[in-house]
C-alpha cells in the first residue's frame, strides 16, 4: 500500500477533498490530507485564489513542504489545481519520491530548479480537455512536456470544461469523470508500490475521453 500526501485545491481543505481522500483511504492506503489554509474555506475559487496570492504563492508551498517534513520520503505527492505547487515541487526535489499525480494544473519544471524531473519518479495527471484553467492557460503544455520527461508519465484528459470536477460537494463535480479518475489513480498507487517498481504500463502518454 502507498503513502499519499494531498493538497487541497483553492476553495480550501473543502469535504469534498476530505472524501475524495477517503476512497484512497478505503482502498487501504495511508492519507494525510494537510490544511494550507489554516482552517479557511472559501465559497468561491475567486475568493480562495485571493488569499492565496494575499499570502503568497511561496507562502502556500513553504506550508506544504512543512506538512512533508515529519513523513517518509518515499510516498506520493497529489495535488488539485493550487495544491499542484507544493504536490509538483515535492515530487521533482524531495529525494525519494514515489511518484506524483496531479489535477488540473502542472508548472513548467523549470520552476523548481534546473535539474528538471527526475525521471524515475512516475507521474499522472489529469484534467479536463477544455477546462479554461487547465488547457487554456498553458498549463496543459506545461504537462504534456513533464509527462514526455518522466520515464512513466500519464496525462488523461477528459471530456468537459469543469475545473475541479473531482470535488464532490462543488457544482462543477462530474462523477463519471471522478470515478474514472480514481480507478486509475487506485491502479498507479497499486504500480509505483508493488515491490518498488516504476515501470510505466502498456499506453503510457496522453489519453483522450476514455471510459
Amino acid at each position: 500500500m502507498a503513502e499519499v500526501l494531498v493538497f487541497h485545491h483553492g476553495h480550501g481543505l473543502t469535504t469534498g477533498v476530505r472524501a475524495f481522500a477517503e476512497q484512497l483511504r478505503a482502498a487501504g492506503h495511508t492519507v494525510h490530507v494537510p490544511d494550507l489554509f489554516e482552517g479557511r474555506v472559501f465559497d468561491s475559487l475567486e475568493e480562495g485564489v485571493g488569499y492565496a496570492e494575499s499570502i503568497g504563492f511561496g507562502t502556500i508551498v513553504a506550508r506544504g513542504t512543512a506538512a512533508a517534513e515529519s513523513l517518509p520520503r518515499d510516498i506520493v505527492h497529489l495535488g488539485f489545481s493550487l495544491g499542484v505547487l507544493p504536490a509538483q515541487k515535492l515530487a521533482q526535489t524531495r529525494a525519494g519520491a514515489k511518484g506524483a499525480v496531479l489535477f488540473e494544473a502542472c508548472v513548467p519544471v523549470s520552476e523548481f530548479g534546473g535539474g528538471g524531473w527526475p525521471r524515475d519518479v512516475p507521474v499522472q495527471i489529469h484534467g479536463m480537455e477544455a477546462d479554461p484553467f487547465f488547457a487554456g492557460e498553458g498549463d496543459i503544455d506545461a504537462a504534456r512536456a513533464l509527462v514526455g520527461a518522466a520515464a512513466d508519465g500519464e496525462l488523461f484528459l477528459y471530456p468537459g470544461d469543469r475545473h475541479l470536477f473531482s470535488d464532490s460537494g462543488l457544482p462543477s463535480h462530474d462523477e463519471r469523470a471522478t470515478t474514472q479518475a480514481i480507478r486509475r489513480i487506485l491502479a498507479f498507487l497499486d504500480r509505483v508500490t508493488e515491490s518498488g517498481t516504476t515501470n510505466a504500463p502498456t499506453g503510457t502518454g496522453e489519453r483522450h475521453g476514455e471510459t
